[in-house]
């Protein structure tokens, strides 16, 4: 069965520079990958036409005269970049064109023409932006990741159904596991909203875990991690942060001297696939989850790896129905709360 996916071929910190050898690169991996171009085309068709015929077949390019810049207010971007490549890539996901998209742009622009195109599922107050992180365990997905600061306890509640859908669905988890971020696990810590969360959440039939702090991010100690997009984002950002200082100072420990160069020759193998298990390049792709259709946000930075998995993701979430499958479950839920 064929997936077809609008790319926003010119979104990003260097657009086609990227975002062509990447889309190559997933055709080349999926032979049931079918590929829309969205952008300037005097660059996409030349491009395109150049490939073997095979890859040809299963690539077409549509034309948009704008491009959304990187630091650009979403309002704007809204109001007046109506054939950008970024909002016609989500048109063609409307209209049917296309099964979902992905788009290395701009993220506040994204996520506000994504939900104004193509509004939010029945139940869903606000989409949240969703993300694989590794952990000691494997993998846990996170949300929201910034796309709301400021989270009702009834949102919380709409994101933990959200990100257990999509960790059963394409990660193929029976019953995740969900934990609320908090100040401490005891159930009498933390502020008001995250506590009637917690209580919404025990309530509920998912498999709700209680409280683990942010240290519980990267034990493994849940499947889904659930929070604000203030503390998401703060979270994800200093994990990022404390990745690069611990390659820093490795890369500096082993320059040292003649030594510790050795030495670093003799753990290369044990180092390389330390940077395989943590290379965030691997997990790119996140999630814009509670649309009425599928957009999956590259980092604005990726390269042709991390832009060619945002592909895949976007490809996972097609094929597993996941926009379907969050608004039968959270129905199901509500049903469930309001019967109870």
């Amino acid at each position: 069965m064929s997936h077809i996916i609008a790319l926003d071929a010119m979104g990003g910190d260097f657009g086609p520079e990227v975002t062509l050898p990447a889309a190559l690169k997933a055709l080349e991996t999926d032979a049931g990958l079918e590929l829309i171009l969205v952008g300037d085309q005097a660059i996409l068709q030349p491009w395109m036409e150049r490939q073997a015929p095979e890859i040809r077949a299963r690539l077409r390019v549509v034309h948009a005269s704008q491009i959304v810049a990187m630091n650009e207010p979403p309002s704007q971007a809204l109001r007046s970049k109506k054939d950008s490549s970024m909002r016609v890539a989500i048109n063609l996901v409307k209209e049917g064109e296309a099964q979902a998209c992905v788009s290395a742009g701009n993220t506040g622009a994204l996520m506000a023409t994504s939900k104004f195109v193509l509004k939010t599922l029945p139940g869903i107050e606000r989409p949240a932006i969703c993300t694989i992180l590794p952990t000691i365990k494997g993998t846990t997905r996170v949300l929201d990741l910034g796309a709301n600061v400021d989270s009702s306890p009834e949102q919380l509640f709409q994101f933990a159904v959200m990100g257990s859908v999509l960790a059963a669905e394409v990660g193929g988890i029976d019953r995740p596991t969900v934990g609320l971020i908090n100040v401490g696990e005891e159930e009498i810590k933390g502020n008001e909203g995250v506590k009637a969360a917690a209580q919404l959440l025990a309530a509920s039939h998912l498999n709700y875990k209680g409280f683990i702090e942010g240290d519980g991010i990267y034990s493994g100690a849940v499947d889904v991690v659930v929070c604000d997009g203030f503390v998401g984002n703060v979270a994800l950002k200093s994990s990022e942060g404390v990745a690069k200082m611990i390659a820093y100072y490795l890369r500096e420990s082993f320059m040292r001297n003649l030594w510790t160069r050795l030495l670093g020759v003799l753990v290369k193998p044990v180092l390389r696939g330390f940077k395989k298990k943590m290379d965030p390049r691997n997990y790119n792709g996140a999630t814009l989850l509670g649309l009425r259709g599928i957009v999956i946000k590259s980092h604005g930075g990726a390269d042709c790896h991390a832009f060619a998995n945002a592909i895949h993701e976007a490809v996972c979430e097609v094929a597993h129905r996941v926009p379907e499958r969050i608004g039968e479950q959270l129905q199901q839920f509500l049903g469930v709360r309001q019967t109870g």
